[in-house]
């Protein structure tokens, strides 16, 4: 797949909670923090295998043994605001998840790289050389 995913937001369930931290008397009778859970079970088109395999390890914990992916953000004083950022979240990682890492094809050093390599281990060689003391 080569685009971005656009999530099923039918599979999006949020909550709000109390956010943790400083904020004075507003964190403790307003609930500003957001609890996103992207049920992977309940989106209507599945992603595919390779992609779901790249969102279980970008997601880590985040991503439960039942395949619910939980987000939360509680950074901002507003609720809107916490919000719209943990949706953008599921976003960009749905988008990462989704962009196929370009194989890596390993080289060789090259020959002046060899001999720089060399020539320093001659000159480190030398340098203790001259530390030791001198032989009868």
């Amino acid at each position: 797949m080569s685009g971005p995913i656009e999530p099923d937001w039918s599979a999006v369930e949020e909550s709000f909670v109390r956010a943790s931290g400083p904020g004075g008397q507003h964190v403790n009778k307003t609930a500003s923090a957001v609890q996103l859970r992207y049920d992977l079970r309940r989106v209507r088109a599945p992603l595919p295998r390779p992609v779901y395999e790249r969102l279980r390890k970008l997601a880590g914990s985040r991503l439960t043994q039942d395949d619910v992916l939980i987000l939360e953000c509680g950074e901002h004083r507003s609720q809107e605001q916490n919000r719209r950022q943990v949706r953008e979240r599921l976003v960009k990682l749905l988008a990462r998840a989704a962009h196929k890492p370009k194989p890596r094809i390993p080289t060789r050093p090259g020959l002046g790289a060899k001999r720089r390599r060399l020539d320093s281990k001659k000159k480190q060689a030398g340098k203790k050389s001259l530390r030791k003391p001198p032989e009868d």
